[in-house]
């Protein structure tokens, strides 16, 4: 079996969001949770390993009290259940939460996610994304803050990975087939 290197990946993908395209949708997105949560104190949940890269960058861009924790869910099965494989470890009761994700495709990890933290009774909890396809939706789910909504494409860069590569590109990218 070959092994897929960064160049071989990329030459199959077009390129879809440039850096700084992607770096002002983040600028904008900041913008908007401060003017929410103005004097408030706000606990970043991000899903791992996807939301890492977006996190860090939307966290730089917030100048308001947060906390960042982890979390890591995955499919038992196949169109079945959610298991947490990471847990966060800051108790989030009667505090305000934002679930930071890259992409909301068919919205059952992260259903899945916002049930489980509604039961640690926060003040509030919302969730910004940076790229949704709702096309793909599979559970009803609506995020508070959306960077851009997007067809049905399969993407890569900016934390989104195929197979576990390309999530170190700053662009983002979709397949060609």
């Amino acid at each position: 079996m070959a092994v897929t290197t960064r160049k071989q990946l990329k030459n199959d993908m077009i390129e879809f969001l440039t850096h700084g395209e992607i770096q002002e949708m983040v600028e904008r997105l900041a913008k908007e949770i401060e003017m929410d949560y103005q004097g408030k104190e706000l606990v970043m949940i991000c899903p791992l390993k996807g939301s890492c890269i977006f996190m860090s960058d939307l966290s730089r861009h917030l100048e308001i009290p947060q906390q960042i924790d982890f979390v890591q869910a995955r499919a038992v099965e196949k169109k079945g259940a959610i298991a947490l494989t990471k847990d966060i470890s800051i108790n989030i009761q009667g505090k305000h939460v934002l679930i930071v994700e890259e992409i909301i495709d068919t919205g059952r990890t992260l259903s899945f996610l916002k049930q489980r933290l509604l039961q640690a009774q926060p003040a509030s909890l919302k969730i910004v994304t940076l790229l949704d396809k709702p096309a793909r939706r599979q559970i009803p789910i609506k995020p508070d803050y959306v960077g851009m909504t997007i067809e049905d494409r399969y993407m890569v860069g900016y934390g989104m990975d195929s197979e576990e590569l390309g999530r170190n590109y700053r662009d983002i990218f979709y397949f060609t087939q």
